[in-house]
């Protein structure tokens, strides 16, 4: 790799709020002015959270000077970014309305009073130049960097117009604009406002216990270890551990909880969520900047980043379409008068027209809404997903594959029988199993050791020597000087110790559902140890939800023997299951069905990373307070609801579908009022009206997801 590119990937973005910056035609302003600078290596856009991402290697000072230059407005995010002065909160309303008025008055005196043209001339140019003087501004920074965005070509458009004597088309024409520029600045707001709502679940200060004194702190101020006391009825501003008290917090606004959950000593708690009924004293883990709620934050931001799909298509598509209705426009102008020798007024208004035409506003902002809407409500229902094209891709997606232990079962394996087969007791069993695991990593090995220390069985006076684990099979070692063994049936085959006794028990706990497990020694088995997990309450209803939303097929994936599985899956109405795996069986497993169809992973986080990140999308589940996990998950479910699977699946086709609606509306009325131009059917105000118009319908259409249940 080249030392410049090597270079280019070490430097870090800066991140820039833009106000006035959102939709495509900004983009390319700034796209086009800042990527001809040396030092400015990468862009990023965020149109919706109005940010945009700078690598570069100069100083921010330069990257701010540079924005400013091209006509916006602009700080650092270490700055919120707010309209505060009267003038910042209502011009745009008022010149709007201002416009509105005189444009009204020249109607009136035109049509009603029947004035002489040129007495409506007055109230028309003040209707202009109150309501276009913001657009001819934009359109003028627009036309300098040769960026001809819908600012641009209505600037021309109205100049055109006024210059051929059209002031009650030019008047109605800003009026119209500018009205619309307003509606779409308050409808685009309500998705912005969105993501601020999640900003705000965390307050603004924290009750800090310093000594025997309690002080409220700003949040950005308490450090990591800090103690701060969270009261009944209040929100809890920092993640911590529970070191003090006992209550119940409604996790919702986090992992999207129903009900409550019970937290005492030692237990976590995430900033966002609230306290309900008890006092609790919290040691501070995470800074205001490493929250669970800032990463959620941050990802659904930076989700809407990046592209999917369909706004892919519409961005090519926009490149595409706005140069070739130019050229049109110039076509139509020219063509006809010169050649023709038809009358150039006529034909130069009808190229007025196409220059109304030629912005694909509406279709440009039709998908970025959608897709903000459509990740701000999975986040408030504690799912985070990481781009809208993962969204998209879910939605075509017809196979589910689940992991086992930790996904479909609690997680929490406990023994359920202990069956010898010679003379040693339950005691010495679970002494020497639970002498073997206590250096496994194995969940299985968590509850042999958690039943030997329920029976108050000492392990660590036991002599352990030439300890060995044999991957996916079992372990070995030498208890108090005798070789044991303990792992399952295949593991017991290959060893020649099983006999019919132990097969007719491994029938029996297999039949029921339960792992087996075999302890043997140099000469012969020794005891028969049933395992069980217990399965989630909601996985049956998760499973069928999911078949209800079209998911055809359904496969689980475990390291258990296959009878085991298939009663299981029998259970769960599960339709296929994949059995005797090790970790490295189940990336096969996913690759072999991909080679079939698309494939989503649900799996429980880190343990499962290769498969999740084999999958077209990996889905990791409960993974609230897990860094690691929220990273490397295409979408993660931060409880550990199933049943929100089936939400998520229609999720995705609701926002595919109104995507689809979004860009056929926006490009039909483009195509409509494309035909009817050049015979002259269509006039300044009415082509603005319906592309206007479009634009309203499709935010509208999009911000219908915020809603969604």
């Amino acid at each position: 790799m080249p030392e410049k590119e090597k270079e280019k990937r070490r430097k870090p973005y800066s991140t820039f709020l833009v106000k006035g910056m959102c939709c495509s035609d900004e983009e390319m302003i700034l796209r086009k002015r800042l990527s001809k600078l040396s030092h400015v290596h990468d862009l990023k856009f965020n149109l919706v959270a109005q940010k945009l991402y700078v690598q570069h290697s100069t100083t921010d000072e330069r990257i701010l000077k540079e924005i400013s230059a091209a006509g916006f407005k602009v700080n650092t995010t270490n700055t919120l970014l707010e309209d505060r002065s009267f003038y910042e909160r209502y011009g745009p309303m008022l010149f709007t309305v201002a416009s509105g008025l005189f444009w009204a008055g020249g109607l009136i005196a035109q049509y009603a009073l029947s004035a002489e043209p040129n007495a409506t001339v007055p109230l028309f140019v003040f209707a202009i130049v109150s309501g276009g003087w913001r657009i001819a501004k934009k359109g003028l920074y627009a036309i300098r960097t040769f960026s001809l965005d819908m600012n641009a070509l209505m600037t021309i458009a109205i100049t055109g117009a006024m210059a051929i004597g059209e002031w009650t088309e030019a008047a109605t024409v800003v009026f119209l604009f500018s009205l619309a520029l307003l509606l779409e600045t308050i409808s685009t707001g309500r998705a912005r406002k969105a993501i601020r709502s999640l900003m705000d679940l965390t307050p603004p200060a924290a009750r800090v216990k310093r000594g025997a004194i309690e002080e409220n702190i700003p949040v950005q101020d308490v450090r990591a270890g800090e103690t701060i006391v969270i009261k009944p009825g209040d929100r809890i501003p920092l993640d911590g551990e529970v070191i003090d008290g006992q209550s119940s917090v409604n996790q919702a606004p986090i992992t999207g909880e129903s009900r409550p959950v019970e937290k005492k000593q030692g237990e976590q708690v995430f900033a966002g969520t609230i306290n309900l009924r008890g006092m609790l004293e919290v040691r501070v883990t995470a800074t205001s900047e490493h929250t669970t709620l800032a990463h959620i934050i941050h990802l659904v931001e930076e989700a809407q980043s990046k592209r999917a799909p369909a706004q892919q298509f519409v961005d090519k598509f926009a490149r595409i379409y706005t140069p070739a209705v130019l050229i049109l426009a110039i076509v139509v102008a020219a063509f006809p008068p010169l050649v023709l020798g038809l009358p150039f007024t006529e034909w130069f208004y009808r190229a007025l027209v196409l220059l109304v035409i030629a912005c694909p506003c509406a279709l440009v902002i039709s998908t970025p809404v959608t897709l903000v809407s459509a990740l701000t409500n999975a986040a408030r229902n504690g799912i985070l997903i990481k781009g809208g094209v993962y969204l998209e891709t879910l939605a075509s997606i017809r196979t589910f594959v689940f992991d086992k232990t930790g996904t479909l079962t609690e997680g929490n394996t406990r023994i359920t029988d202990i069956v010898p087969v010679n003379t040693l007791s339950r005691k010495d069993i679970l002494t020497i199993a639970a002498s073997l695991e206590r250096y496994s990593e194995h969940h299985i090995a968590g509850a042999i050791m958690r039943t030997a220390f329920d029976e108050n069985i000492p392990v660590d006076n036991v002599t352990i020597e030439k300890f060995k684990a044999v991957t996916g099979k079992g372990v070995t070692g030498i208890v108090n000087g005798k070789q044991y063994v303990i792992g399952n049936h295949t593991f017991c085959e290959q060893q020649g110790k099983c006999s019919p006794g132990i097969h007719r028990e491994l029938e029996r706990l297999e039949g029921e559902g339960k792992t087996v497990l075999i302890l043997w020694d140099e000469v012969e088995p020794v005891s028969v140890i049933g395992v069980a997990d217990e399965l989630r309450p909601a996985a049956r209803t998760a499973i069928d939800r999911l078949h209800s939303e079209g998911v055809n097929a359904i496969v689980m994936l475990t390291g258990d023997n296959e009878q085991t599985a298939k009663v299981i899956a029998r259970r769960l109405g599960i339709d296929s299951v994949r059995a005797h795996l090790l970790p490295e069986d189940k990336l096969t497993a996913i690759e072999e069905l991909k080679s079939k169809d698309k494939v989503a992973m649900v799996g429980d986080g880190i343990n499962d990373a290769p498969a999740l990140a084999a999958a077209d999308v990996g889905i990791a589940m409960g993974t609230a307070g897990s860094d690691t996990a929220i990273e490397t998950a295409d979408i993660a479910l931060m409880g550990d609801d199933l049943a929100k699977l089936a939400y998520l699946k229609r999720l995705s086709r609701t926002t595919v579908r109104v995507i689809k609606q979004n860009i056929i509306l926006s490009i039909g009325i483009k195509l409509v009022f494309l035909i009817l131009a050049v015979p002259g059917y269509a006039t300044l105000w009415m082509a603005i009206t319906a592309d206007e118009g479009a634009a309203l319908i499709v935010i509208a259409n999009g911000l219908r997801l915020l809603r969604m249940k």
